[in-house]
């Protein structure tokens, strides 16, 4: 989003994705708050629409302008990971807004396209996915990152090497603290800890499209939908990348990786997400135990 604006943002690692404080040198990231901005415009509008949301132009030509926007601001910062990850999502809460599958498939095509030839023009995303392909032939270089968190993992065994005792974080594995934060908690505390963080993902993710589903209007199900995927999609590819399984794409693993930007905006997630539960329809008990109120039905 910075690139549009002269002398505004710090460039760090080739791209330029940050605001810089006066006050603090505090440093946030503004495609942050355009993931969240994202699913809120989207959700809104699929609640006002949702009896249009079949058609082409309602369904979408508008919420695709929408989407193009804000992910167009993102993707020449340049982040094409964060570009991709809320493009899943954007498609997704269309698909649960009513958008019919043969509509939205010529603009994915087109963005799968249009990304294709962005990577193949783009040398450090280019080498990115060739040290994928070849991860032996570049573990020294552009593949160092994947080889040493592979490295971390397989050392960590079931139990780990012990907490605060990980040696890759020593200056061998860059972005330790990041985006490379799960092979650390995998060598310091072993396969049994990683495992408890992937099964935590997959419980937030259970729980967010069961509080979506109680929503009382469509408003909070899109809404709850859109965050839920966001923080698992956001997780899964984390959790790829530092396993080998995707290439390189600097996505930071939610709640855990060092970034206050992102906290906040996950933070924020979850709140959204218990005031929906909070709103949710009550499903009345069939038998209700002798003394026992029956709870309330909320409107």
């Amino acid at each position: 989003m910075l690139v549009l604006v002269p002398h505004i943002g710090s460039k760090m690692n080739g791209a330029r994705r940050w605001f810089r404080l006066p006050v603090g040198g505090v440093r946030f990231q503004p495609s942050e708050l355009g993931k969240m901005a994202l699913i809120v415009a989207l959700a809104w509008y699929g609640d006002h629409f949702q009896r249009r949301m079949s058609d082409w132009k309602k369904g979408v030509v508008m919420p695709g302008l929408i989407t193009g926007v804000i992910l167009g601001l993102i993707f020449v910062e340049p982040d094409r990971g964060t570009t991709i990850l809320m493009g899943c999502v954007a498609g997704a809460m269309l698909l649960i807004a009513g958008v019919r599958w043969r509509h939205l498939v010529p603009p994915l095509l087109l963005g799968v396209l249009l990304i294709s030839i962005s990577i193949l023009h783009d040398p450090v995303r280019r080498e990115r996915v060739f040290a994928w392909m070849h991860p032996e032939e570049q573990k020294m270089g552009t593949g160092l990152q994947a080889d040493r968190a592979k490295l971390a993992l397989g050392s960590g065994g079931w139990t780990g090497v012990g907490l605060g005792n990980s040696r890759q974080k020593l200056g061998y594995l860059p972005f330790h603290n990041t985006d490379f934060i799960l092979p650390i908690i995998g060598e310091e505390l072993g396969l049994v800890a990683t495992l408890g963080v992937v099964t935590a993902f997959g419980l937030v993710v259970i729980c967010g499209f069961h509080i979506s589903s109680r929503s009382t209007d469509a408003f909070g199900t899109l809404l709850g939908s859109g965050i839920t995927l966001m923080i698992g999609l956001q997780a899964a590819i984390n959790i790829g990348v530092v396993t080998d399984v995707l290439p390189n794409k600097g996505i930071p693993l939610p709640f855990i990786s060092y970034g206050g930007s992102n906290l906040l905006i996950m933070m924020t997630s979850i709140g959204l997400l218990l005031s929906i539960a909070r709103r949710a329809r009550v499903v009345p008990s069939a038998r209700l135990e002798p003394g026992e109120i029956p709870s309330p039905q909320l409107p």
